[in-house]
This record gives structure tokens, C-alpha cells and sequence, in this order.
């Protein structure tokens, strides 16, 4: 397995993370719009997004003093298909 998707799968094995992801898979959200969903600080927040954009989960982009951020759903694809490959497993069912 690449050391890409070894860190994609941990930052994957995070709730707030998943949650995360699941609030920027259809909008694109800035860090404030984000926090409203979570008990949590906008720098712990921030954190977790740098996570993701680390491993690429997240696409961002800055407009004035904003960053918005958006899910990259090709890094994912693009990792879980060297998995179904590694195991020979088919993925068209």
C-alpha cells in the first residue's frame, strides 16, 4: 500500500473528520460556516481540515480573508482503487 493512502486511511479513521468531509461533499464551506456543526474551536477545526488537505481530501481555496474548502473526491477514488487491487477485488457489481 502507498504511504498516500496509509495517511488518507488514518485521516479517514477520524469522526469529526467524517463529518467533516460529509459537510463539504456537496458545498464548498469556509472554516467558520464549518464550525457551527461541532462544540469545538475554530483552531481545532482548522487542524483537522489541515489534515485533510494534507493527504488530499480537501481542495481549498482563498477568497479575501476566507479559505473555502471542498471534498476531492478523485484522491479517494484514486486510493481505494489501488486497494481493489491489491485484494483482486472487482469493483463493478
Amino acid at each position: 500500500m502507498s504511504e498516500k493512502c496509509c495517511e488518507m486511511f488514518q485521516a479517514l479513521s477520524d469522526k469529526t473528520r467524517l463529518k467533516i468531509l460529509e459537510l463539504v461533499k456537496h458545498e464548498e464551506q469556509c472554516v467558520n460556516d464549518i464550525c457551527k456543526n461541532f462544540n469545538m474551536t475554530q483552531p481545532s477545526i482548522s487542524h483537522h481540515l489541515d489534515i485533510l488537505k494534507r493527504v488530499g481530501l480537501v481542495n481549498h481555496e482563498k477568497r479575501g480573508r476566507e479559505v473555502f474548502y471542498r471534498f476531492n473526491k478523485d484522491s479517494i477514488v484514486e486510493c481505494c482503487g489501488l486497494q481493489f487491487k491489491v485484494f483482486d477485488l472487482n469493483i463493478s457489481a
